[in-house]
C-alpha cells in the first residue's frame, strides 16, 4: 500500500544500463562476454573453414587405427596391433603413475627438508641449504638427464651378474638387481585368484581390474578409518582428562591384521626376477626411464615444497613452541602436534601449485624416452597421422583435467585443516 510520502518509483530506461551505477558494471560485463565469444566463434569456424580447405577437416577416427608403435614401460596389456586410443590410454596411466610418485616423494622430502633447515644444528642446517639452492637453481630438464645418465653409465650390465665370480650380485637374498636397463624387483602372485572386471568392453578402451587388488584396498581403506575412530577417541580422552592413553598398536594393528589375515587367505608369494640370457627375467621390471623421471621431478619440486614448509613453520608464533615446551612436551612433539597442524594453512595453498608443476613437468619424459601422454599422444601418434590440431587439443584437455582434480582435491583438505571459527 503507497501513501503520499513514498518518493515516486523511477521508471526503466535503457539509457540506465550505461549511465545509472546499479546496472553499469553488469552491462559492460555482459558486453565483454558476447565479444569474447563471437571472437572465439570466428577463430573456431575460420580454422575448421581452412582445414576442409586443405583437405584435413577435425575428424578423431584416427584414434581406431593400429598405433604400430610400442610402449616400454605399461600398466596395462599393450601391443604394437592395439589402437592409437590404446595407446593414448597407457600413455596417461604412465603420467598418473609419474604425477602420484612424484607428488606423494616430493612431500615427504620436502617436509624433511624443510624442518631439517630450521635445525640448530649448524651442519645439518648448512647442507640442507646446499640442497635446496641446488636443486632450485637448476632446471629439472637437466637433472632428469643428469640422473638418467648416472643410472645408465653406473650401474652394471645384466651380464655382470652371470658366471661363478660375478662382478656384480643381487641384493635382498637376490631378490632386487640393479641394471643399467632399470630395477628388477619381486612381484606379488596370488595362488588364489578372485578373478578380475571388466571394465569398458570396448577393444580399444578395456582393461581388467583384479578383485584381489579390490579387496586389498577395502581392507586397507577400512582400517585406515577405524583407526581414525581409535584416534579421535584417544582425542576426546584427551581434552577430558588430559591424559593420552597408548593406542599406537591398536591403530597399527587394526590395519595390519586384518591385511595380513586377507593376504593369507588369496596366498601370496612373490616371483622373483632371474637371469636368463641376456636380461633378467620375471618380477617387475622399472626402467631407467621411469626411475630417473620420478626422482629428478621429486628432487626438484621437494626444494620448492621445503621453502615452502619453513616459511608456514616460521610463520608460527614462536610463543607456541615456548609454550609447548612450559608443558614437558619433546621437540619432535612439538613440531608435530603443535607446529605442523598450524603451519598446514599456510603450506597447503602453495603447495597446491607445487603439485600442479610437478604434473605438467611430467610432460619432459620424452627426454629420456618414458612414453607419457605427451609422447604417446603428442609424440608418436601426432607425426604418424599428421592430427596436429586434435592431438594438442585432447592434450591441453587431458592435463587441464588432471590440474584441475589436483585442486579439487586440495582445495578440499585446505578446507578440512583449517581453524574452525566459533
Amino acid at each position: 500500500m503507497t501513501t503520499l510520502s513514498d518518493p515516486p518509483k523511477e521508471q526503466f530506461r535503457l539509457s540506465m544500463l550505461l549511465y545509472d551505477t546499479r546496472y553499469r558494471s553488469g552491462t559492460i560485463q555482459v558486453i565483454a562476454l558476447i565479444g569474447f565469444m563471437l571472437l572465439a566463434a570466428w577463430l573456431i569456424n575460420n580454422t575448421a573453414q581452412n582445414l576442409a580447405e586443405l583437405g584435413k577437416p577435425i575428424d578423431f577416427g584416427f584414434f581406431s587405427e593400429p598405433a604400430s608403435y610400442d610402449i616400454n614401460q605399461r600398466l596395462l596389456d599393450y601391443d604394437s596391433r592395439d589402437t592409437h586410443l590404446r595407446a593414448a590410454l597407457i600413455g596417461l596411466l604412465n603420467t598418473l603413475v609419474v604425477a602420484v610418485l612424484g607428488c606423494a616423494t616430493a612431500t615427504v622430502i620436502g617436509v624433511v627438508v624443510g624442518v631439517l633447515r630450521l635445525s640448530h644444528n649448524w651442519i645439518v642446517g648448512r647442507l640442507m641449504t646446499v640442497y635446496v639452492e641446488m636443486f632450485r637453481n637448476v632446471p629439472v630438464l637437466l637433472w632428469i638427464v643428469f640422473i638418467m645418465a648416472i643410472l645408465i653409465e653406473t650401474l652394471p650390465a645384466p651380464s655382470a651378474f652371470r658366471g661363478e665370480d660375478p662382478a656384480a650380485s643381487m641384493l635382498l637374498s637376490d631378490s632386487v638387481a640393479f641394471t643399467n636397463r632399470g630395477v628388477y624387483i619381486p612381484e606379488p602372485l596370488f595362488s588364489r585368484s578372485l578373478g578380475d572386471i571388466h571394465l569398458l568392453g570396448e577393444a580399444s578402451l578395456r582393461f581388467d581390474v583384479s578383485v584381489n587388488l579390490i579387496a586389498i584396498l577395502a581392507v586397507l581403506i577400512g582400517g585406515i578409518w577405524v583407526s581414525n575412530i581409535i584416534k579421535r577417541r584417544a582425542d576426546r580422552i584427551q581434552e577430558s582428562t588430559g591424559v593420552r592413553p597408548t593406542t599406537w598398536y591398536l591403530r597399527l594393528g587394526v590395519i595390519l591384521v586384518p591385511l595380513a589375515i586377507l593376504l593369507a587367505a588369496l596366498g601370496v608369494h612373490f616371483g622373483y626376477p632371474a637371469l636368463k640370457g641376456f636380461n633378467f627375467q620375471g618380477g617387475t621390471h622399472l626402467r631407467n626411464s621411469l626411475i630417473a623421471l620420478w626422482l629428478a621431478l621429486s628432487l626438484y619440486t621437494a626444494a620448492f615444497i621445503a621453502e615452502i614448509v619453513r616459511a608456514g613453520i616460521m610463520a608460527i608464533s614462536k610463543g607456541q613452541t615456548e609454550a609447548a615446551s612450559a608443558l614437558g612436551l619433546r621437540q619432535n612433539r612439538i613440531m608435530s602436534l603443535v607446529i605442523l597442524p598450524q603451519a598446514l594453512r599456510v603450506i597447503v595453498p602453495p603447495l597446491i601449485s607445487q603439485y600442479l608443476n610437478l604434473t605438467k613437468n611430467s610432460s619432459l619424459a620424452i627426454a629420456v624416452g618414458y612414453m607419457d601422454i605427451t609422447g604417446t599422444l603428442g609424440g608418436i601418434t601426432m607425426n604418424q597421422t599428421g592430427r596436429e590440431l586434435e592431438c594438442v587439443l585432447l592434450l591441453m584437455l587431458v592435463y587441464l583435467v588432471i590440474s584441475l582434480s589436483i585442486s579439487a582435491v586440495m582445495n578440499w583438505y585446505n578446507e578440512s585443516v583449517k581453524l574452525k571459527e566459533r
